[in-house]
């Protein structure tokens, strides 16, 4: 199977967490010597979101923010990059185009974020639809998608699944913004929306999630 894994800053870099950024490479490579396909990409989480305050304080645009914001995804993913390949992986690609390249040589491949107004979860989405891939797996904080925000409110019910076409309404932003963070962004949503890839959200604090979604076990919420 190829597979597209969104790791979401909020897991292994909200605060950095090497355990866990371990545990991950670990499962990556299990996944390929077990035959899967995996594209890989990282968010830059909290400390990302800092770097958007302070370039923010400093004057720089929205544009620059989000520059800085990439460049912190790249570092979360070149870490992980080599500790599953070594240090022959220290180059992440830096585009959907190279990724998919990258993926047909290695059969692994780890990015982070491509370009200002793109968050990681539209990398993600696109990657998957230009590597064909049959299944996006999106590890994140939450243990799914709730009916509202499960943070601000006590009464959220979480969702087995919903469609592509219900998405929009549950999300609170609708348009990107440097640093948005919620559980999916609002261009991710509009590319699912057109493409039709099936898409889990589960949580990434435990990476055995990852495989449960892969064998079809009930996890998470499915999209479709």
């Amino acid at each position: 199977m190829r597979v597209v894994i969104r790791i979401g800053g909020s897991v292994v870099a909200s605060p950095p967490n090497p355990k866990l950024i371990r545990k991950y490479a670990d499962l990556i490579g299990d996944l390929r010597v077990r035959g899967h396909e995996v594209a890989v990409v990282v968010g830059g989480g909290s400390l990302a979101r800092e770097f958007i305050g302070l370039a923010r304080e400093i004057g720089l645009s929205e544009r620059e923010q989000d520059e800085l914001a990439i460049s912190v995804s790249r570092l979360f993913a070149q870490m992980l990059a080599m500790r599953i390949g070594g240090y022959e992986w220290k180059d992440v690609p830096i585009t959907v185009e190279d990724a998919v390249k990258v993926l047909a040589e290695r059969g692994v491949v780890v990015m982070g974020g491509v370009k200002p107004g793109m968050t990681t979860d539209a990398v993600a989405t696109l990657l998957a639809s230009e590597a064909r891939a049959s299944l996006i797996v999106k590890a994140t904080d939450q243990d799914g998608i709730y009916t509202k925000d499960p943070r601000k409110y006590p009464d959220a019910k979480k969702l087995d699944e919903i469609a592509f076409d219900d998405l929009e309404r549950l999300l609170a932003e609708n348009r990107h913004k440097a640093g948005i963070h919620q559980i999916i962004d609002p261009e991710a949503v509009r590319i699912l929306k057109e493409k039709r890839i099936k898409t889990i959200v589960v949580n990434g604090f435990n990476p055995e999630n990852i495989l449960l979604a892969l064998s079809g076990g009930k996890i998470g919420t499915l999209l479709h």
